[in-house]
């Protein structure tokens, strides 16, 4: 097992073999593995095993890193599809230009941004990120080689955009930008009381504000069940002093502690803190863009302060109406419950459709929660958490899943069968068997 190749979660654990894309105008290296399946691998920020392929090979897309033509007029983009996000703003951002959407680290390469029609801060106003692919190059098992845009190979197009990396390896991709004036972000944090006061709070930001969301304290009960942070901007026309945008990170976990260093003491210590520093009801602040939209980027290897087993990440969207009762219950259940959640986050999706045919975001508010690997107990927890998201109606996010049962991957993706009509016959992932081949 190479551990190089894990999820950002790390688990489930995977023994699999990798091989490097260096060119591409290269055939892919299938010599060698005639009984084998294949999945290209990104940077490995999934957090479950939509990037693993248990037993078979990894393609590792990150030698595929060279743009290839940018036009700074009207702002359209080609690259290679390892390139990351991070690399492409270093890019774009001198030049006023900005990628329309943003997932919440920009190490994320190209490729496992399509792959994973990956959403933002600011779906309400524009979507995923497949909604601004013009193209992409697709190389089949077979060796042809398919141009694929919304008039060309339409359905392999839809098929790939949130298609987990199954129905080919992308070559390279063409974006359409946005303008901006600059690096910065005029920021708001409003503080809400209660998960009664998040839902007109967003309705009301999100008519005005680019960017929205909140981080919710996932211990409080009570009257403060749901209480937060609410965090709004729009691109600023301020103009930045000296540099306003960090390359690297500015804190890097270098050991791996051997039980996590969170636990339900120190989120408890920790939210309180977080929520009452910011004692007046709303601050503003003007912000390179990479401390609002990607915080946690500053710190590297984060996921080790889940400890060796990892953590599991619970992203599920829960439709408009019953959705309310849904994640208020689902809150109350992880504060009643011995784990806790460390990182807890609530958007509310807008209703821009995606082109893709297994995209997660969909009309309703998002929770997206981390919980240590405790084996039996957190299994056990989200379990209960599966029954509720059920009961509403709504679904859970293949790329932060490791865990959901067939059946609701089936019920909730519905176009899963179109995919398995168009996916490349030698590749497949860890995570396909599980929902598709286990029967339940």
């Amino acid at each position: 097992m190479d551990v190089r190749y894990q999820s950002w979660g790390r688990y489930p654990r995977a023994i699999q073999e990798a091989v490097r894309v260096r060119w591409r105008h290269a055939d892919l290296p299938l010599e060698g593995f005639p009984d084998r399946t294949f999945l290209p691998y990104g940077n490995g920020r999934s957090y479950g095993d939509s990037c693993l392929n248990d037993g078979g090979v990894l393609l590792d897309m990150r030698g595929l890193d060279r743009f290839i033509r940018f036009d700074a007029a009207s702002g359209v983009l080609r690259c290679e599809a390892g390139v990351l996000l991070s690399e492409v703003l270093e890019l774009i951002v001198p030049r006023g230009w900005f990628l329309p959407v943003l997932p919440g680290t920009k190490f994320v390469t190209v490729g496992g941004a399509i792959a994973n029609d990956v959403h933002g801060k600011n779906h309400h106003r524009a979507g995923t990120f497949g909604c601004h692919v013009r193209s992409f190059e697709l190389l089949r098992s077979d060796g042809t080689r398919r141009l694929c845009s919304p008039d060309q190979s339409a359905e392999l197009f839809r098929a790939t955009i949130g298609g987990l990396g199954l129905t080919g390896t992308i070559l390279w991709a063409e974006l359409a930008l946005r303008p901006v004036s600059g690096p910065l972000v005029d920021s708001e944090v409003l503080r809400f009381g209660s998960l009664d006061e998040f839902f007109p709070l967003s309705e009301e930001s999100d008519r005005t504000f680019d960017y929205t969301v909140a981080w919710v304290d996932g211990l409080a009960r009570g009257r403060a069940l749901g209480r937060g942070l609410f965090l709004r901007g729009n691109h600023s026309d301020a103009k930045a002093e000296g540099r306003a945008v960090s390359r690297g990170c500015r804190l890097r976990f270098r050991v791996e502690p051997p039980v996590p260093l969170v636990h339900r003491a120190t989120m408890r210590v920790f939210n309180a803190l977080h929520y009452r520093r910011h004692f007046r009801k709303k601050r503003k602040r003007t912000l390179p863009y990479e401390a609002f939209l990607h915080p946690l980027d500053a710190i590297g290897r984060w996921n080790r302060v889940y400890g060796r087993r990892g953590f599991l990440q619970y992203q599920c969207v829960l439709p408009h109406g019953p959705g309310r009762d849904a994640s208020g219950e689902i809150l109350r259940q992880v504060a009643d419950s011995d784990s806790g959640s460390f990182l807890a986050i609530a958007k509310v999706f807008g209703d821009l459709p995606s082109p893709g045919l297994l995209s997660f975001p969909r009309p309703g508010i998002t929770l997206a929660l981390d919980f240590p690997h405790r084996g039996r107990t957190t299994l056990d927890l989200l379990d209960r958490l599966d029954e509720v998201v059920r009961q509403a109606g709504g679904a859970l996010y293949p790329a932060k899943d490791a865990r959901m049962r067939g059946e609701d991957f089936r019920r909730t993706f519905q176009e899963w069968r179109a995919v398995q009509a168009l996916k490349d016959p030698r590749f497949s992932s860890s995570f396909w068997r599980r929902v598709t081949e286990g029967g339940t």
